[in-house]
């Protein structure tokens, strides 16, 4: 009896080596699962940004107005001279043939000619890129950071004053429109009121008369209020998502049984609770990321940050269709690739996720 199951410990301990033909077909088979779950998000992702080309297309021609009449308001302008315009930017052509057309050049990498700007639409998105990365750039970084360490502490010291607090305060912002917060903050600390002077512009990104490293602290001058303005929307989303994910780890017996093995309460919520619960977080964290392509359009036009969300408000009041279409494509497919790298990273988190 004894020696059959000393037989049978060591076939075991044989079959876990990692060189054994069993370890082997077992680091294949995890191997196989991820390509497949890999293969299978990458397709998702191509067929939604396939969907983004179709609605984008037929999303922004709802529109009412006409951009031919848009563009030449205020100006004399013949019926003619309206048919010319309307056939030098396809707008004469079927609406079948003008949809063919933009796949076909969106596959291409050609968005188009902005009718207002009279430009490519990739170089105009190309120059407000760097001051829309810079500013919400530097937003995601700060929210995302301070959502996620007091989701952390409010959780784990659920009911507490701190947790009421912080989740009372997190709750407000996270209902307050951005636009609003962002021009209260302009009447308040641009303006001024009352015995609070004006200390920040109301508008733009630079002065426009400095250089060197005097030009470096006007930029950061003047984007205190927006990235406030978004800092205090965005932390309180991450905060309320990171404590109920955490929350739901609490009770976890495996909480318990590092307990029992004498760990401190801060290691056992940094090594165990805090990894388990980052799942949800991190979706957030990528979809954020997301939105730096993206910025914020409402934030950027309330404080004329020229960035693409300004971008895309002057290219809707025309409506300007090459650009606002070019704009969608960039803020939908930046949100799928992030989204995209998310579910690549579950499996690094969670093994169990990608087989």
């Amino acid at each position: 009896m004894s020696s059959t199951a000393s037989t049978t410990t060591t076939t075991a301990a044989v079959a876990r080596a990692p060189g054994s033909p069993e370890a082997r077909a077992a680091r294949g088979g995890t191997r196989i699962a991820y390509m497949r779950y890999v293969a299978g998000k990458l397709g998702g992702a191509a067929v939604s940004l396939v969907a983004v080309l179709v609605t984008s297309f037929f999303l922004f021609r709802i529109i009412p107005g006409d951009p031919v009449k848009a563009m030449t308001h205020g100006m004399p302008t013949s019926a003619e001279q309206l048919a010319t315009l309307r056939r030098q930017f396809g707008l004469d052509l079927p609406l079948w043939q003008q949809f063919t057309d933009y796949c076909a050049h969106a596959l291409t990498g050609d968005l188009g000619t902005s009718y207002q700007f009279r430009a490519p639409v990739g170089e105009l998105i190309a120059q407000k890129v760097p001051a829309t990365l810079l500013l919400t750039g530097v937003a995601v970084v700060i929210y995302s950071a301070l959502g996620l360490w007091l989701g952390t502490r409010s959780a784990w010291r659920h009911g507490g004053l701190g947790d009421k607090l912080n989740t009372g305060v997190a709750l407000t912002l996270w209902s307050v429109p951005s636009f609003w917060l962002g021009l209260l903050l302009i009447i308040v600390f641009s303006v001024g009121v009352g015995p609070v002077p004006g200390m920040f512009p109301t508008g733009g990104m630079e002065s426009g008369s400095e250089t060197g490293i005097a030009y470096v602290f006007d930029v950061a001058h003047h984007m205190v209020l927006p990235v406030l303005t978004l800092v205090a929307v965005g932390y309180a989303q991450t905060l309320l998502v990171m404590r109920s994910s955490l929350l739901d780890e609490m009770g976890s017996d495996y909480l318990t049984t590092a307990r029992a093995k004498g760990l401190r309460d801060d290691d056992v919520r940094r090594r165990h609770a805090v990894p388990n619960a980052l799942l949800p977080t991190v979706t957030m964290v990528f979809i954020n990321l997301g939105h730096v392509a993206a910025g914020s359009i409402l934030v950027e036009t309330v404080f004329s940050w020229p960035g693409l969300g300004g971008l895309f408000y002057q290219a809707l009041s025309v409506p300007d269709l090459p650009l606002v279409q070019g704009l969608f494509v960039v803020f939908a497919g930046a949100m799928i690739v992030m989204n995209l790298l998310a579910d690549l990273l579950y499996p690094l988190l969670d093994p169990r996720v990608g087989r």
